[in-house]
Parts: C-alpha cells; sequence; structure tokens
C-alpha cells in the first residue's frame, strides 16, 4: 500500500450543509477501492482565479491522505468524473514522514 494525498475542489452550489457529506462519501469510495483514509483537512470555501464558467466561481477544498494499492489513484479518478459533488481532483504520493531522531548527549 502506497500514501496518497488527494486534493479535492467540491461543488457545493448553495449546500453549504454538504460538506460533511461529501467528505463521508468521497471516503466511501476510497475505502471500496480498498483504501484506508488517515486525515482529512478541510481548507475553506475559496474563490477562482480563472473562472471556468460563470455559474461557478469557487469551490471548497478539501484535502484527503489516505493508503492504498498503486491502482487506486486511476480508479478513483473514474469514479469521480462521475460524482456530482467533485469538481476537480488531483492525487500525488504523500511524502513520506520520517520520525526525528534525537542525538545521544
Amino acid at each position: 500500500m502506497k500514501k496518497y494525498e488527494g486534493l479535492f475542489i467540491l461543488n457545493l452550489s448553495g449546500r453549504d450543509e454538504g460538506l460533511k457529506e461529501a467528505i463521508d462519501m468521497i471516503s466511501a469510495e476510497i475505502a471500496q477501492v480498498g483504501g484506508i483514509v488517515e486525515n482529512v483537512q478541510k481548507m475553506d470555501k475559496r474563490s477562482f482565479v480563472r473562472t471556468p464558467n460563470k455559474r461557478m466561481t469557487s469551490g471548497y477544498y478539501v484535502n484527503i491522505i489516505f493508503s492504498a494499492p498503486p491502482s487506486a489513484p486511476a480508479e478513483l479518478r473514474g469514479r469521480f468524473t462521475l460524482n456530482e459533488y467533485v469538481y476537480r481532483v488531483l492525487f500525488t504520493v504523500a511524502p513520506e514522514t520520517r520520525a526525528t531522531a534525537v542525538p545521544a548527549a
């Protein structure tokens, strides 16, 4: 299993209360492909610098760190393309966290 970081831009279009529901749905999709969600970071609603269309000018950003098999990002990308909540998604390999060693004095 590899550790991945997924940056999601969510399209909630007037459904501010739907944020928790959207995050739960994304976590369930990750679990269906054999992944384990480790951390969810809500990054707030941000306006887009360039608007692709006049109807959508902002989105909720959510960063999710999860462990999954190497085939999971490609499968998840296909699943999230069909999802009404997910506007954009970007998967990267998460950097390994190193334990800081304290030198012996």
